[in-house]
């Protein structure tokens, strides 16, 4: 019984971050032609009509981050750093979605500055969580799945770090961070690559064994 709880967990997890992840794309392919996805954020849409859409999809994707993280605790897979470190990103996707992002129309406002700190606690947590769980070189059962969360946690770290590296190269120069690239096109290009590493977490705790062996104390 225990076993088959935590063999769902993961299976529900992956349900609910797939739902989650849908109802965002829908909302971005709805939007084609009134939003530019190149320079408005992905949090745009809460803002507008269906702004329940995406604080309910964005909900899903918190939702299944944690049912995944359960299954993978269970399984002795996380640890206690990758678990706290996959809770902070469903905790970080939960505020996103209670919390609309600033209405520049109107200026700044707390809402949107704590929507902006869940945002960035959300993006880089789930690397590190994918890089401490699913890190190669440990004894536990590993297969395609892990390697490629840790692939996918790895590449959001570069991309990070690239953003990084663009915006400091753009202050220099004096201009503001959000516009020394394309904001939204990184940002939609960067989540990809998070919910998916997130997908790849959830497949390796589906198909694994319960009380398989781990070293994972981290």
């Amino acid at each position: 019984m225990r076993g088959a709880f935590v063999h769902r967990s993961a299976r529900w997890g992956l349900g609910a971050v797939g739902a989650g992840a849908t109802m965002i794309l829908g909302l971005d392919l709805a939007a084609l032609g009134e939003l530019d996805p190149l320079r408005r954020t992905i949090s745009e849409h809460g803002l507008h009509e269906y702004g329940w859409v995406f604080g309910l999809g964005v909900a899903l994707l918190a939702a299944g981050s944690v049912a995944i993280g359960v299954s993978l605790a269970r399984r002795r897979l996380a640890g206690v750093v990758g678990t706290v470190a996959l809770m902070a990103w469903s905790a970080g996707l939960l505020v996103i979605a209670w919390f609309p992002k600033h209405d520049w129309t109107v200026g700044p406002s707390l809402s949107g500055s704590i929507h902006r700190a869940g945002s960035v606690v959300a993006f880089l947590s789930l690397p590190l969580a994918a890089l401490i769980i699913a890190r190669p070189w440990r004894r536990a059962e590993r297969g395609a799945a892990s390697l490629a969360a840790f692939a996918f946690g790895l590449l959001s770290v570069l991309f990070a770090l690239s953003m990084i590296a663009v915006m400091t190269i753009g202050a220099q120069s004096g201009l503001p961070w959000w516009r020394v690239m394309p904001l939204g096109l990184v940002e939609r290009g960067l989540a990809v690559i998070e919910v998916a590493a997130l997908a790849a977490l959830g497949v390796w705790a589906a198909g694994q064994r319960l009380g398989a062996p781990e070293d994972n104390l981290a």
